[in-house]
């Protein structure tokens, strides 16, 4: 087997990977499809409105741990050698498999907590700093979507700054994009004043109201 042909194999059992949805296969363990309830996304944040925090908790920690898994498999395959690009194609490829999984009729959910995963192994260093962004929109805003869209956007940011390898520049565009793409309806819905708050998220507009 060549080494192309191996990288392509690898490729694939990523998106087979990214495939399996957390919060599918927590939920056949409950009887519960919950792409028929709530927003109809398999991601965390519908997992969590519907299912509880318990759920959308494993749910979570499945679709990270698959991103981080393929980024791992791309590591050890690429061993330093001509694949330096593989370990984020694996990452984008699970990310990919979150969001169209093969095994559950390719509707899955948006795919960013399996590029979290994928960064907490490319680029551990950038994890606290989307966080940060994450959390301080959702404090501001009460927007998950947006919060998560911004989180994305600012890996480019960071990764230009930074003077990151080529290969985890493209990583950084390409899962901005995808989770712009993956979040058009948020957008939709923002535009139009109807995008859903988590209000209890909102402490600083809570604070304020109490002063």
């Amino acid at each position: 087997m060549t080494p192309v042909v191996a990288a392509s194999l690898l490729i694939v059992a990523a998106y087979a990977l990214g495939s399996l949805s957390g919060s599918l296969l927590l939920g056949k363990l409950r009887g519960v499809d919950i792409r028929t309830q709530g927003s109809g996304n398999a991601g965390g944040t519908n997992a969590f409105r519907t299912q509880g925090a318990m759920f959308a908790l494993g749910a979570v920690a499945i679709d990270i741990g698959k991103g981080a898994l393929a980024a791992w498999l791309g590591l050890r395959f690429a061993d330093g050698g001509n694949f330096a690009w593989l370990p984020c194609a694996a990452a984008f490829a699970a990310a990919i498999g979150h969001i169209w999984p093969i095994w559950h009729g390719f509707r899955g959910g948006k795919g960013a907590a399996t590029v979290v995963g994928g960064i907490a192994v490319l680029w551990p260093a950038a994890v606290p700093v989307l966080f940060a962004v994450w959390v301080c929109v959702l404090i501001l805003t009460g927007y998950v979507g947006l919060s998560t869209m911004l989180a994305g956007l600012s890996l480019v940011v960071l990764a230009l700054t930074a003077q990151v390898d080529h290969a985890r520049l493209v990583f950084a565009a390409a899962a901005a994009l995808l989770l712009l793409f993956t979040h058009r309806a948020n957008l939709a819905r923002l535009r139009a004043g109807t995008e859903s708050r988590f209000e209890k998220a909102r402490l600083l507009h809570r604070w304020a109201r109490r002063a």
